[in-house]
């Protein structure tokens, strides 16, 4: 029974030049099982690309990759954009938007933006120490919990 709930597959998602997802990605790799399977997911071939470089397992682009593997996923990683319509410079479609927040996965965002939102509560706090908190206070501990 517990293998059921293994933690199998991380999709991150990222758009535009892949920066962020290609950062998680290369951290992901240093603190993660081989037998947990990385899945680069950009909005556009370039963020893929860049993705898969930095130790993605494999990697697809578009709206309709996007959509189709979020539903496979156990925990879905990127920035808080990938769920907002036409963030990113419209590069996250509404479908994306929408399959990203209804799938069953547990979403990890950081909230980074460049649309015309805040988050009040949440730190300013540096890229790199984002990434930090989210693998140590929130990534390790839903993998500790579902093994």
């Amino acid at each position: 029974m517990a293998e059921e709930t293994k933690i199998k597959r991380i999709c991150v998602i990222d758009g535009q030049g892949g920066g962020i997802g290609s950062a998680i990605i290369k951290r992901l790799r240093e603190v993660i099982d081989e037998t947990v399977e990385i899945l680069a997911l950009g909005t556009n071939a370039i963020a893929t690309s860049q993705m898969l470089k930095a130790g993605a397992n494999r990697g697809a682009s578009g709206e309709n990759s996007i959509v189709h593997t979020v539903k496979q996923a156990d925990i879905v990683i990127g920035p808080i954009g990938i769920i907002i319509a036409n963030a990113m410079m419209g590069e996250v479609t509404p479908q994306i938007a929408q399959s990203v927040s209804a799938c069953s996965a547990k979403k990890l965002l950081l909230p980074l933006s460049q649309e015309n939102i805040e988050i009040i509560g949440v730190s300013s706090s540096p890229f790199p120490h984002l990434i930090e908190e989210m693998i140590d206070k929130n990534l390790k501990e839903y993998i500790k919990n579902n093994h």
